[in-house]
């Protein structure tokens, strides 16, 4: 079984999982490059998977869904799988936390976790192909997170420590190559860090070379994401100066996250 990433508009990762023979398709906002890699790879089309609602994330569904039966000529359902609580289209199953996902073609299992902060009702996928994997759509990014556009900063470090507890090496494999402008905040958030210092160098000749910084790990991103070390005093302690606090008495976990991703909204 591979993961491979397919590039979609000017920074979207589509992730196709396959066997040689049928492939998974990961928020697929784009139908365009899913189709010529398909096609490139004679690979059929055994499911589509979606983290959340947004547009570039499904806004490629239903031309998959039309290409679907002339490559395959289905007698039943193409599974397009997506959480229960979003509006997807052409969805066939609604998932919840804890369910488990069972794919045929590729033969893949897939545990569903309840992630919401990036949107209200997202959902991330854990898996096993060599090792654990997680498909985290615009939760989890490499040294970052996403914005929250529907939930609260409650919602998303609860979000995040969910995915943190997962194995060290669990690979994550994100929905957008953010990771130069995210890197860049990280280095003001924790200037000391010579871990932050040497990924950057890392992704800047990773970028340089046009090769994806995805996927990392989980045992990297606790070394170098703010956002799963927005408790480490070395992260309270600038996000203080940055908001000219005083003091953090009384603060909550939760407020000084929300104060982090109010200081990368602006950076």
């Amino acid at each position: 079984m591979q993961i491979v990433p397919i590039q979609a508009f000017d920074d979207n990762y589509i992730w196709a999982v396959h066997d040689g023979h049928a492939a998974a398709i990961v928020d697929p906002g784009d139908a365009g490059p899913v189709l010529r890699f398909l096609k490139d790879n004679a690979l059929l089309l055994g499911a589509i998977v979606i983290t959340h609602h947004h547009r570039d994330h499904v806004g490629g569904i239903g031309e998959l869904l039309d290409y679907a039966p002339r490559v395959r000529g289905l007698d039943g359902v193409l599974p397009v799988i997506g959480p229960a609580t979003e509006e997807i289209p052409h969805r066939t199953r609604a998932v919840e936390e804890g369910e488990t996902v069972e794919l045929a073609m590729p033969a893949l299992t897939l545990r569903v976790l309840e992630v919401p902060g990036h949107t209200r009702g997202h959902v991330a996928y854990v898996g096993d192909v060599d090792g654990p994997v997680l498909f985290c759509g615009d939760t989890l990014f490499a040294s970052g997170c996403g914005r929250l556009f529907e939930g609260t900063p409650e919602q998303m470090l609860a979000s995040l420590d969910k995915l943190a507890a997962l194995p060290a090496q669990t690979r994550v494999y994100c929905a957008h190559e953010y990771t130069r402008s995210n890197v860049a905040f990280a280095r003001h958030v924790e200037p000391e860090s010579v871990a932050i210092a040497q990924w950057q160098e890392e992704v800047a000749r990773l970028r340089q070379a046009g090769q994806p910084t995805v996927p990392t790990t989980l045992a990297h991103e606790k070394r170098v994401n703010p956002f799963l070390r927005s408790r480490e005093d070395s992260v309270r302690r600038n996000v203080m100066m940055h908001e000219r606090m005083t003091s953090d008495a009384g603060i909550s976990d939760a407020a000084m996250f929300g104060a982090l991703r109010r200081w990368k909204d602006g950076f």
